[in-house]
């Protein structure tokens, strides 16, 4: 990949410095995108083992040093904590700054930011759409955004350039890159991740009540589907709580239709119609291999997993 090497911004600040922050900063160092990079945690454990990874040039546990005379502010955290945050650093947002984030939720992410936001400073929203089960400042990486969308859901009006430099941005960390209303966005994520990800909670959940199947068989026996279901639900809890809450009329809207159509499916078991269940399989297979075509996964055996790293 070739990258344009002239630093993009003075000082970038990352609040929130997990696997998606951190991330962020590797892939900043790769491209050499910034020429300060300052990251903040309230977690002295966190900011402990920022220090020793070094991927920022300063830590700090209080977001308005963090973006001091920065240009480019990202909020990296749980989206819950976007609306306490953007009040406590607003006064402090040097002007001319970009303010973007990397929630996964945009309507709510807007209603919540904006209205602290001060003029003359630009609000850029951003959805990096990648990610592993992993959290931590230890899990970033700076190939997690290669080749993977990030969809920007900036409001109408927003000052183009600001705009245009957020796209550079995602483009030199590795990122193929898409505008969308910010609404539409929620009903997209709502389907091809908020839902997937209440199931995989959910079936892991059920599978951990059952009083007939032991735990050691679950365990034992995961390869039958359910430990594809188990790297899902293995997703940090404080950031799909806060995505759940705060996309709530698109997730409904989604489960809604899902349970419409699991209600079909039911039908189909109970009355022997296998050729309901054959058309449906062979429509969702396609499905799969799009997916892979469009290269946002591997046909390698067992989802290209390594026989070492059992995940």
């Amino acid at each position: 990949m070739t990258m344009d090497s002239k630093p993009l911004f003075g000082k970038v600040a990352l609040l929130g410095i997990g696997l998606i922050g951190s991330s962020m900063a590797h892939a900043m160092r790769r491209a050499g995108l910034a020429a300060h990079i300052a990251g903040f945690a309230r977690n002295p454990e966190t900011l402990d083992a920022a220090e020793r990874i070094g991927f920022a040039d300063s830590l700090h546990d209080d977001p308005r040093a963090a973006v001091r005379d920065a240009d480019f502010v990202v909020l990296a955290t749980p989206v819950g904590a976007f609306a306490e945050l953007a009040k406590e650093i607003a006064p402090h947002l040097k002007r001319g700054a970009i303010v973007s984030d990397a929630g996964s939720v945009k309507t709510a992410v807007i209603g919540a930011v904006a209205p602290y936001l001060p003029q003359g400073v630009h609000f850029v929203p951003a959805h990096p759409i990648a990610g592993t089960e992993q959290s931590g400042p230890e899990a970033g990486f700076a190939e997690l955004f290669d080749g993977r969308w990030c969809v920007l859901t900036p409001a109408a009006g927003t000052d183009s350039q600001a705009i245009e430099t957020v796209k550079t941005f995602w483009r030199r960390c590795g990122s193929e890159v898409e505008t969308m209303d910010a609404k539409h966005h929620d009903l997209v994520l709502a389907i091809t991740s908020h839902v997937p990800h209440l199931i995989a909670y959910n079936i892991v959940g059920t599978a951990d009540d059952l009083e007939a199947v032991t735990q050691g068989e679950v365990i034992k026996y995961s390869a039958g589907g359910f430990r594809d279901f188990t790297r899902i639900a293995a997703s940090d809890p404080t950031m799909w709580r806060d995505v759940f809450l705060n996309n709530r009329e698109a997730v409904l809207e989604m489960l809604g239709r899902f349970t419409e159509d699991l209600t079909a499916l039911q039908r189909a078991i109970r009355w022997g119609d296998g050729e309901t269940l054959f058309n449906l399989f062979t429509r969702t297979r396609a499905i799969r291999r799009s997916i892979i075509d469009a290269g946002q996964d591997t046909a390698a055996p067992n989802f290209g997993r390594s026989r070492a790293r059992r995940s």
